[in-house]
């Protein structure tokens, strides 16, 4: 093969043989991918084409570099397992000055680098190869143009040096695991001097590594809480090469004893001996509370009880600046805005997770040491299964939190205590609910019910009164008024009778007997989604289908609600659960229903005149929005929207206020992806679902009280039926309703508002927030648990 000179910063791919090796060390598997080789020759001539096609033979992947910039540089790009670097010719460049080069990276540690050495002269003493070992080469090969040589050395140091490193990589990785272990792990010599101990240890007895490695067992201080002869059993029990396991008393730094269960595992080496002991150590008994805790200053504490393990690390990190936002004044909402949403960026957890992890593993390399502790810090939340879900404050601290996110969030029972409360109810007007003529088209509305909804544009347009107006049938007047907005029955192909047939049908399977869900629930949420839509970005995001199936979604997402929470349902036993496998139990029974209801007659079938593959294409956009409302995955539809969302578009118009004549293509095609316009749709009605603490107080309060009636009315039935209580804190007789709303705005609403206020610029909603949040903490302040603070007397 004639292969042409290259410049002399050149590089270029050689043969690559798609293989992959694999290695058993112990009981942990290695897979290896081929081995990355680089040739250090200034010019071509038979050693380079040697050992060219000795990697091709051997299925090694090689490059080549002309010059020692070119090598350092190939070498940081690859790292190659082997680095051949031609030390015959000093008139190009110096063999041993390269290998420093190269050792003086921190990824040649685990390097084979080969120095290739001119023939001796007949007669002449052969050098010593000290040079090239302090120069930091690893072998010589005396020059051998023959490619079977060449191949012969390859394989040598791959058997040889190259699976020892790979062995030592792996011992990296054991020991990196050792150090975030949480058990205590103590590695001793045959002899019982102490080689390693993990942080876990340090934790558990108070030393520092420092003081304990190299030191006998025999010298550290001995608990007086053994029995006489527990020693010598485990003695004569590991040197036997048997394994010990049971209950032993430690003494710490601080003198105090520590009852331990500990396994000790004798460990064979070279000569079939036993070279070492691994002894395994985890707090028995009531030391179990014991856990290891980072204090405000950064030094770790090791007394914290139990409890304290689960503080809502998401609330020390977030909440001072929730709290300080919300006491400043309204010209600050630009600049919390734009910091939470970058604080939801610093939590970026991106798919592969894997990808992640190898990211920040990398990064950690050249990272000063704080900075490669706080990766750390990262990598163990990355590694954790409930990457979404935060961490909730124990039920001393605040049972309102526990028991609205935990009855929320989950399908599992949850038994925690509440407070004293006495709640007074709102209630309805007194109403005629049988004479309100349904108009045949929308010019037969009502003046009264016209007039109101000619509002409907504004984001303080009052449902209340028209749930009122319309003896609680709100949904069929105002979704006629916004369907016919958006073009709906033109989209659909349908007339507006059929359309008003099939409002009249939905909101009837809507139960007017819940206080919260509603058919003025279902209004309240596609007035929302209608505001939304008519955003800017939002409506530059998204394309018709996508409004039409975001507001046939918030009409029909809690269909057929029975006012309880699919943690109650599934703790019944009831068909729904039994139906759905206790899964999303409820919202899939919303979709279910809606579309068993459109299509069952052809007067209120709305999609009766579009074709199949339309119809599919919104049926599956509609049952993934429906789907979206249920709260478990709450924190993930949050984290991607930022992460997919915000993030680059913050990036782009930031690189693009930096640069003259920029071109806003690029934030549109980030929004106009087909996967991010289902995430938008996604925030959305997730945003008009939960939208009540973001109303005019008024209406804030009002939906406040609702909400907890419904909550109340279900633990009074939990309690005559005998089912676990989900949520003890919501009993009429003791429950504080500012509490359970100051919880839900800090645990739901916060941070994804601050992402949608981000993407869409709602001012108006922030400002109600921030006037809501401080209405519920003025009364919380006041020790007052109603929805209103006390007349005066």
């Amino acid at each position: 093969m004639s292969r042409t000179s290259t410049e002399e910063s050149e590089l270029f791919n050689g043969p690559q043989k798609v293989s992959a090796t694999e290695e058993c060390i112990g009981p942990m598997r290695l897979t290896q991918e081929p081995i990355q080789v680089l040739l250090v020759f200034a010019k071509e001539d038979g050693q380079s084409d040697a050992f060219w096609w000795a990697c091709d033979r051997a299925g090694f992947r090689c490059n080549i570099a002309r010059t020692p910039e070119s090598a350092i540089e190939c070498f940081l790009d690859k790292s190659h397992e082997i680095v051949v670097i031609d030390g015959r010719h000093s008139r190009y460049f110096e063999a041993e000055a390269v290998c420093r080069l190269i050792r003086a990276t921190k990824r040649s540690e685990h390097t084979v680098i080969l120095a290739v050495v001119p023939q001796t002269p007949s007669g002449q003493e052969e050098q010593s190869v000290l040079p090239l070992l302090c120069a930091g080469f690893s072998r010589r090969y005396v020059e051998n143009s023959s490619v079977s040589a060449c191949y012969n050395e390859l394989l040598q140091i791959e058997h040889g040096e190259v699976r020892c490193q790979f062995k030592l990589r792996a011992c990296n990785s054991v020991f990196t695991a050792l150090d975030h272990c949480q058990e205590a792990v103590e590695i001793t010599s045959e002899d019982h001097v102490i080689q390693y101990v993990n942080p876990a240890f340090e934790c558990m007895m108070g030393y520092h590594k420092g003081e304990l490695i190299g030191k006998e067992l025999t010298e550290l201080p001995k608990s007086d809480k053994n029995r006489a002869d527990l020693l010598d059993t485990i003695n004569t029990c590991i040197k036997k090469g048997k394994e010990w396991q049971g209950i032993y008393y430690a003494r710490r730094k601080s003198g105090d004893s520590i009852q331990q269960h500990v396994k000790i595992t004798p460990v064979i080496g070279q000569g079939g001996k036993i070279r070492h002991f691994v002894s395994i150590k985890r707090p028995h008994s009531d030391n179990n509370k014991q856990v290891h805790k980072i204090n405000k200053d950064g030094e770790h504490s090791q007394s914290e009880s139990h409890s304290l393990r689960h503080r809502d690390r998401r609330k020390e990190s977030v909440d001072t600046r929730s709290i300080s936002s919300r006491g400043s004044d309204a010209p600050s909402l630009q600049n919390r805005r734009y910091s939470s949403v970058a604080r939801i960026h610093s939590m970026t957890i991106e798919a592969p997770i894997t990808k992640v992890i190898n990211i920040i593993n990398a990064a950690q390399e050249s990272s000063p040491v704080s900075v490669a502790e706080a990766l750390d810090r990262v990598l163990e939340i990355l590694r954790t299964t409930e990457l979404y879900s935060p961490q909730l404050a124990s039920k001393e601290d605040d049972p309102h939190t526990n028991d609205l996110v935990g009855g929320l969030m989950s399908d599992g029972l949850r038994r925690l205590s509440g407070n004293e409360y006495v709640f007074s109810k709102s209630t309805f007007p007194n109403l005629s609910q049988s004479q309100l003529a349904i108009p045949v088209t929308l010019n037969d509305i009502p003046p009264a019910i016209a007039e109101m909804l000619d509002d409907e544009d504004q984001w303080e347009f009052n449902i209340l009164e028209l749930e009122a107006a319309t003896c609680k049938r709100p949904l069929t007047y105002l979704g006629l008024k916004i369907f016919a907005r958006f073009g709906v029955c033109e989209f659909l192909s349908c007339s507006e009778a059929t359309l008003r047939c099939w409002l009249q049908i939905i909101e009837a399977n809507y139960h007017a007997s819940n206080s919260y869900h509603n058919s003025t629930h279902a209004a309240d949420v596609l007035h929302a989604t209608a505001y939304f839509l008519r955003k800017e970005k939002v409506k530059g995001s998204l394309e018709q289908l996508d409004e039409v199936a975001a507001l046939i979604a918030a009409t029909v997402h809690d269909v057929d609600h029975p006012g309880r929470t699919n943690s109650f349902l599934c703790n019944a036993g009831s068909e729904l659960a039994i139906l759905y496998n206790d899964t999303a139990v409820l919202e899939s029974h919303h979709a279910a229903l809606a579309f068993q209801l459109t299509v069952s007659d052809s007067k209120s079938n709305i999609f009766k005149n579009i074709d199949r593959t339309q119809f599919r294409t919104l049926r599956q956009a509609i049952i993934d929005m429906v789907l979206a409302t249920e709260m478990t995955r709450h924190f993930e539809h949050v984290n991607k929207f930022a992460n997919s969302i915000n993030k680059p578009m913050a990036a782009i118009e930031e690189s693009s206020s930096n640069s003259e004549g920029s071109d806003s293509e690029g934030p549109a095609s980030i929004r106009n992806s087909p996967e991010n316009r289902l995430l938008i749709k996604r925030m959305m009605i997730k945003c008009a679902d939960v939208a009540n603490p973001c109303r005019p107080l008024e209406l804030c309060i009002e939906w406040a009280g609702r909400i907890s009636e419904e909550y109340f009315a279900q633990t009074d039935e939990e309690k005559r039926q005998g089912l676990p209580v989900v949520m003890p804190v919501f009993d009429r007789n003791t429950c504080s309703i500012p509490k359970s709303q100051i919880s839900f705005i800090d645990y739901f609403i916060t941070d994804m508002f601050d992402a949608w206020d981000a993407f869409a610029s709602l001012p108006g909603l922030m400002e109600h927030l921030s006037e809501n949040y401080k209405y519920w903490k003025g009364l919380d302040d006041m020790k007052c648990k109603s929805l209103r603070p006390a007349p005066p007397p």
